[in-house]
């Protein structure tokens, strides 16, 4: 769907909401009705005629237009080559990083050794790379979704695991907000995969949380980082203690366990 079909679906929502129908609309910027509905139906609608149906209607213009950006379908992943140029560059992976926290440029400023040039300069590489699209006065919006993901195995991930994994565990994890967990468990694969349909479940939570959030004061608000890992594993020191399956026999009770997969 086309972003003036997206307005025009925000719009037609916010009308109906009001109680405004296309007779009273055509009544109040002085056009037939038919004209009316002919301009929703094409989707053919300039933006100063827009701006004067919100006038008339007694809608923000603007909370339509956030409306329709809101909904506009945006992808979930980067490609391979965009995550490449992120990893390539520390700084304009930070940057991208402080983007999808929704980050204004003063903040990342402020908080980070970048001059105001060069986090521009992140910024209009981000919009290149289709991260985001850059905005007058340097303000931006995302062009991926809530449920934006790196790739599995990609090369952020990969720069995650080198450098990023070890120094987020060697926190204490025992602030106000922080847990950490660590619980083994021997599933079949159907529960596996109902696990992890909940563990996406949780990421979306925690982007809608992330978005309600966004109205607070910056002091009001901190820097948290869920990590997520599940897969099917045992630590290698505790694999260098099984029985060897040669030594065991298959009609002891423990045969099927120490054969079987790893716990998960």
């Amino acid at each position: 769907m086309s972003s003036p079909e997206l307005v025009l679906r925000v719009l037609r929502t916010q009308l109906r909401a009001a109680g405004i129908t296309y007779k009273v609309l055509a009544e109040r910027i002085a056009m037939s009705e038919s004209s009316v509905k002919r301009m929703f139906g094409q989707h053919d609608m300039s933006l100063s005629r827009l701006a004067l149906i919100c006038k008339a209607s007694g809608i923000a213009m603007e909370d339509v237009l956030r409306g329709a950006a809101d909904i506009t379908p945006h992808a979930d992943t980067l490609t391979l080559v965009q995550e490449k140029s992120l990893v390539a560059h520390p700084r304009l992976l930070l940057v991208a990083i402080c983007c999808l926290g929704h980050w204004s440029l003063e903040q990342v400023v402020e908080t980070y050794a970048l001059t105001q040039a060069e986090c521009i300069g992140c910024l209009a590489e981000l919009d290149r790379l289709g991260l985001i699209e850059l905005k007058p006065l340097n303000r931006y919006s995302l062009r991926v979704s809530n449920a934006f993901h790196w790739l599995a195995d990609g090369p952020v991930q990969q720069y995650f695991r080198e450098h990023v994994v070890a120094d987020y565990f060697s926190g204490h994890f025992d602030g106000a907000g922080e847990t950490l967990m660590c619980i083994p468990a021997r599933l079949s694969l159907s529960s596996a995969q109902e696990l992890v349909q909940k563990i996406r479940q949780l990421a979306e939570e925690l982007a809608r949380l992330h978005q309600n959030d966004r109205r607070l004061a910056p002091a009001e608000r901190d820097g948290f980082t869920l990590l997520l890992g599940f897969r099917s594993w045992e630590f290698a020191a505790f694999t260098a203690l099984r029985r060897s399956t040669a030594a065991a026999s298959p009609a002891t009770p423990g045969a099927a366990y120490q054969t079987g997969p790893r716990n998960r």
